[in-house]
């Protein structure tokens, strides 16, 4: 940002600013008064406007600066890389190839459709450094127009997260070309803020009491420690420790099969409380002679999308609740066991957050004054109010 200042030798104004990162301090015959400093304000605002949009010529305002010929020799190095920038295509694919192998198969898989179904058909051969904010733009508005998987249009959530790895790409070509990355000045489109809606102990008893018997340990396990669809369903007996009590995250389970966890911060120890030991226990009665926790008869990995609409769905209509998202089993472990007075440290780290700041910005109405600080508060709630049957007899 330039700004205007006064020379403490002569009392004349003078113009500090930054151009093809130079720092430029050009000297005014104005003295320091308020009509002189507004009229050089003006000045600067408009030298800054042309900066922004490149067409700032340094010559036509100060042609007797001896930094003209300093400007001419950096604009012509400028120009001499800018003359080797890209197409669009060729820098896109580069800048995969780089940095595909620091990702999970499942994310690669959702940057190459990005890169080579949407990116390189859109913006093909431009030459990479010249693709402008209007050209970012018009292509969101495409976006809009787009289908997903399931045939709908693709929410604003999704068209901001094609948009973020575009402006990745553009701006790594433009720290390696030196021109002005075009996206900085996006903002993203507005999402809808989605408020966490977690079952009450009287719906858990409801469900693990009714669901079917070869998944009430599988719900059990869901309800009470905290974990992900991929993470549950990725679960292997090497990582379940009934000794020491602690299920150990250490995989996920994708589309593509296991994998590392969804952050570094997710590989984690969930400390057992009584009933979800007991749940354990019993399982490993059925699939203990497998290697994952819960799968298919078969010892394959459950399919989230079927249990989902076999299983789930079809309980909660049955049972007469309120159809919500298997993901919500996870909030209800949050909100138990802050509800139950747990320290927010120790629920962060069972559920997998690096800190407790999304806990007091998702859950805030869910937290007590009062906590504690070791899992014994969730335990003495949970043995009070809920009880499980294992006769087998229930299902659906």
């Amino acid at each position: 940002m330039g700004k205007v200042r006064t020379r403490k030798e002569t009392g004349k104004l003078q113009l500090d600013f930054n151009y093809l990162n130079i720092r430029c301090r050009e000297q005014t015959n104005l003295l320091d008064t308020p009509h002189n400093r507004k009229k050089v304000e003006m000045l600067m605002e408009r030298i800054e406007a042309e900066i922004t949009l490149g067409t700032f010529n340094y010559a036509k305002y100060f042609p007797t600066s001896p930094r003209v010929k300093v400007i001419d020799v950096v604009k012509g190095k400028i120009s001499e890389r800018r003359a080797l920038a890209p197409a669009f295509s060729v820098f896109a694919q580069l800048w995969f190839n780089e940095l595909e192998v620091s990702w999970r198969t499942s994310y690669r898989q959702t940057i190459e459709f990005m890169i080579f179904k949407r990116f390189i058909p859109y913006f093909g051969q431009s030459p990479i450094d010249e693709i402008r904010r209007a050209d970012l733009l018009d292509f969101r508005l495409f976006l809009t127009k787009q289908e997903g998987r399931k045939g709908n249009r693709l929410s604003n959530n999704t068209i901001n997260r094609h948009i973020k790895i575009l402006n990745s790409i553009l701006n790594e070509a433009a720290a390696r070309y030196d021109f002005t990355a075009p996206g900085s000045s996006i903002k993203s489109l507005k999402t809808e803020k989605k408020d966490v809606d977690p079952f009450t102990l009287d719906e858990i008893n409801l469900i693990i009491n009714h669901v079917r018997a070869d998944f009430r340990d599988y719900y059990i396990t869901r309800f009470f420690t905290g974990m992900r669809s991929g993470e549950i369903h990725g679960l292997k007996w090497r990582y379940v420790d009934f000794e020491r009590r602690l299920i150990l995250i250490r995989e996920t389970h994708t589309r593509t099969g296991t994998e590392y966890t969804k952050t570094d911060s997710s590989q984690r120890e969930i400390q057992m409380s009584q009933i979800v030991l007991d749940a354990l226990r019993c399982q490993h009665a059925s699939t203990g002679h497998l290697d994952l926790v819960f799968c298919t008869a078969n010892g394959n990995a459950l399919n989230n999308n079927n249990l989902t609409k076999r299983v789930w769905y079809p309980l909660l209509r049955h049972l007469g609740l309120r159809l919500r998202r298997p993901y919500e089993t996870r909030h209800t472990a949050a909100t138990l066991w802050l509800a139950s007075g747990e320290n927010a440290e120790w629920v962060a780290r069972q559920m997998g957050h690096a800190t407790t700041e999304m806990l007091f910005r998702v859950y805030s109405r869910f937290i007590p004054n009062v906590t504690r600080q070791d899992g014994s508060a969730f335990e003495t709630l949970i043995l009070s109010q809920i009880t499980t049957h294992k006769d087998g007899n229930n299902d659906e």
